[in-house]
């Protein structure tokens, strides 16, 4: 029986891989931090009963003692680095933690998996976020696109996307890259504007809101299923040969149009309850995100199974039983 490491099991696309895996044979391991936010992680890992069936374990990605012991111990086959920082907005208000999350972290998980488990396969989920403002003439971010990160989140991920390729060269280790797009699910956290605007959408119905506080309305984004992209994260580290991959849907939608659709499913015109508040506003903007996934597609075989309006039903339904 193959044997894997998560790490940010408890997130959404945590908790989606160890169901995956788990439907495939695996024995799951996942690391989870101490104060990781009990509802979120109750609500993810309780579905399925996957929390019965996983070995979760504490530990933290700056921990090094903690984590050298875990992957000792384990000895495992594969090792998925999903735990990090993972809101752009709040990575300039932390900026030092996030970089110390999302790139240390990254170093202190690939100098152990070299020294520990080498012969395992590594997986880094690597962002979009990491491209920045560069677009190709065609409209797409691609893995030939330049890298200009404008926050720091970004900035981490890029040296966490350089540190696994370096080490792969260096050490010659069977460590890979997934770029990415942003992917939603009713399990994405609600500080997240894509089920933001669902929860709120649907409070607004039900008469429990009056009004959803935005940020940009024209920042464009490329959305998927975090269903469809733990799949791919699978498929990428089980290519026989280890590389760097995006994931993407090839579409995009900006927020406004979220909210113009989200809002429409529920008999309701957004503009009348949307307003925007400089608080959500970045510093420094990332305005248009639209991956190309074809390497993906034809070297893999991966394709998407949800479209962006079926994602957001699946959302839709999840708190209108909720709230």
């Amino acid at each position: 029986m193959k044997k894997a490491f998560i790490t940010g099991i408890n997130g959404q696309d945590g908790s989606y891989l160890a169901e995956l895996l788990l439907k495939k044979g695996y024995e799951v391991h996942g690391m989870v931090r101490r104060h990781s936010v009990a509802e979120n992680q109750n609500y993810r890992l309780g579905k399925n009963n996957t929390s019965q069936k996983i070995h979760a374990h504490y530990g933290d990605l700056l921990d090094y003692p903690s984590l050298y012991r875990l992957i000792s111990e384990i000895k495992p086959d594969e090792i998925y680095n999903l735990g990090a920082m993972s809101h752009v907005r709040i990575s300039f208000d932390m900026p030092s933690f996030t970089i110390q999350t999302n790139a240390i972290g990254v170093l202190n998980m690939l100098e152990i998996y070299r020294t520990v488990v080498p012969h395992a396969k590594f997986y880094q989920a690597s962002s979009s976020e990491m491209f920045g403002n560069s677009v190709d003439e065609d409209g797409y971010q691609r893995l030939t696109t330049p890298m200009n990160p404008v926050s720091p989140y970004g900035c981490a991920k890029v040296m966490g996307y350089n540190l696994v390729r370096h080490y792969r060269n260096a050490y010659n280790l069977h460590a890979c890259n997934g770029i990415l797009f942003n992917h939603e699910s009713p399990r994405r956290g609600t500080n997240f504007v894509t089920n933001k605007v669902v929860k709120t959408a649907v409070s607004i119905k039900k008469g429990l809101q009056n009004k959803l506080e935005l940020g940009n309305m024209d920042s464009y984004r490329d959305w998927g299923h975090s269903k469809d992209y733990v799949r791919a994260m699978h498929m990428i580290l089980n290519h026989h040969t280890p590389d760097e991959f995006i994931v993407a849907t090839g579409e995009t939608h900006s927020v406004r149009n979220l909210c113009e659709i989200v809002f429409k499913k529920l008999d309701l015109d957004y503009r009348d309850y949307v307003v925007q508040n400089q608080k959500f506003v970045r510093p420094e903007e990332l305005k248009y995100l639209k991956g190309d996934s074809s390497k993906t597609k034809e070297i893999l075989g991966w394709q998407p199974e949800y479209t962006f309006d079926s994602m957001l039903e699946e959302m839709i339904v999840r708190w209108d039983k909720e709230i």
